[in-house]
Formats: C-alpha cells, structure tokens, sequence
C-alpha cells in the first residue's frame, strides 16, 4: 500500500529547528483539505519465489518499474481533531483491521503486529476499545455482525438479545464464507534457513541518494545528517562515511567533506 501526498513533499533542515511543525503543516482550515493519493503494488503468486530480493524484507521496496503502482482511491483529512484525547490518543490502529479481499502476507514483521498492536490496545484502552467511536466504523455502531461481547466498559449495549453462538435455533450469527482467509501454498522444511539471495544493503539507498532526490533535497539530507553527526567520535564518523560511499561514492564524498574527514578509497561498493 501506498500513500503519496497531492500536496508534495517538503524536507526539514535540522539547522532550522522543527519546532510544532507537524502540528502547525496538519492545520486544516479556510477549507483547506488534506488529501493522499491512495495506491497499491501488486505482484503475481509465484513470481515472489524468484525474484531478485526477498519481498518480505522489510528494508527493501520493490521498484515501481518492476511492479507498476495501480491508483484505488484518496485518503482526504477535512477537519482537524476536536478534542485531542477523543480523537487522537485513544486511536487504536491495528493491522489486523481488514477489509474482505485483503489478507496479510507471512511477512514476519506484520506476522508479529497483528497480534501485538490488539494487545496493547487491550492493555491501554480496554478489551472494548472498537466501541470508543474514533476506532467505531460507521455500520458497526447499529449493526455488530460478532460473537464479541460482555467484557470491561460494554457502552454500546451489548447486542441486546442477539445469540452470540453459532449454529442456534434462530438462524442468526451464519459465518460469511467469503470473509475467510485464503489458503496459500507453503514447501520445505521449518526450520532456520541460511538467505540465498543477495545481501545487499546498499544499492537501494544509493539508488535513493543518486537518482530518486533532488539536488535540493540531496544538500538537505547531507546537512542533516552532518548536523548531528559532527558531534560523534572520529572513528564513528570514519565508520558512516564508509558506509555512505558503499550506498553511493558522491553520497559518500559529501558527508566526508561536510564532516572535514577524509573518504577511504578501498571501500568495495
């Protein structure tokens, strides 16, 4: 999924101080609105097997030119929050909030948060905390098509009489067989497995440096990042310069010269 900003991107320069920016950009007013052009990057069961990279390694993209975005929709944000706690500190997001036709991936990192984000929203908010109404989707309010109920702080009556077991007497509370998750095929041994494919960890940031900034985004990103870490030891500088010239020798050779420190010319890009 993707989300990409119709109103562009603009970079912090860390010298200016951040301040409540994001508070003072979010305003929405004079009827302004925000607005996120909504995509999705989707890649045929099979072709993940052979691909150059592992999809599930959460420190890649897979290049647009590999695998175009599709445009689905808009998020549009109209009106700023009311009441801060209401609205913004109960939020609850979950991964595991899913729509019928969408179903995780065995990505291990949202493997983990679709158990952990519920759970510590049980702990903060409450076992009941889809009835605080900035996490209540507008049809679950009048009609709640779960076995959930009872539990601590029930404020939206429960269900009434409703039966809550299925099958019953009354033919209500049916599975809907379409919201079932797929099944998907799985080989080999469970076990640990040494990666085979490329353990590259430095070309896509190059690629990110060289090719995807600006020229006024790339001076932006080398002053940042030599604001901060002009104030690390000699050697820690040396040790991230190296690292910059494996992504890219220019990305390399402009922290050394920001930083005043010499760039090595034996690093294997």
């Amino acid at each position: 999924f993707f989300f990409q900003a119709e109103d562009g991107i603009r970079d912090f320069c860390l010298s200016r101080g951040l301040g409540d920016v994001y508070k003072r950009q979010m305003q929405i007013k004079d009827g302004k609105q925000l607005s996120w052009t909504f995509y999705v990057q989707i890649m045929p069961v099979g072709e993940e097997k052979d691909y150059k990279w592992n999809i599930f390694d959460v420190t890649k993209v897979i290049p647009h030119g590999d695998y175009p975005l599709i445009p689905v929709g808009k998020l549009v944000l109209n009106r700023n929050p009311v009441n801060f706690f209401a609205e913004v500190e109960q939020a609850a997001f979950n991964p595991g909030n899913l729509v019928k036709g969408i179903q995780p991936s065995p990505d291990r990192l949202l493997q983990g948060r679709l158990f952990s984000y519920i759970d510590t929203h049980r702990h903060r908010l409450g076992v009941n905390h889809h009835q605080i109404p900035i996490n209540c989707p507008y049809k679950t309010r009048y009609e709640v098509n779960s076995t959930d109920r009872d539990g601590f702080m029930v404020v939206n009556g429960n269900q009434g009489n409703k039966k809550n077991y299925q099958p019953n007497s009354y033919n209500t509370m049916v599975d809907d067989p379409t919201s079932d998750i797929k099944p998907y095929e799985v080989s080999g041994l469970a076990k640990r497995h040494e990666n085979k494919l490329i353990n590259d960890d430095f070309s896509q940031a190059g690629t990110l440096f060289s090719v995807v900034m600006n020229e006024q985004q790339k001076t932006t990103h080398i002053n940042n990042i030599v604001v901060d870490l002009k104030f690390a030891k000699l050697e820690t500088q040396q040790k991230m310069v190296d690292i910059f010239t494996k992504c890219d020798l220019i990305y390399g050779r402009r922290v050394a010269e920001g930083l005043g420190v010499a760039q090595s010319k034996t690093i294997n890009q």
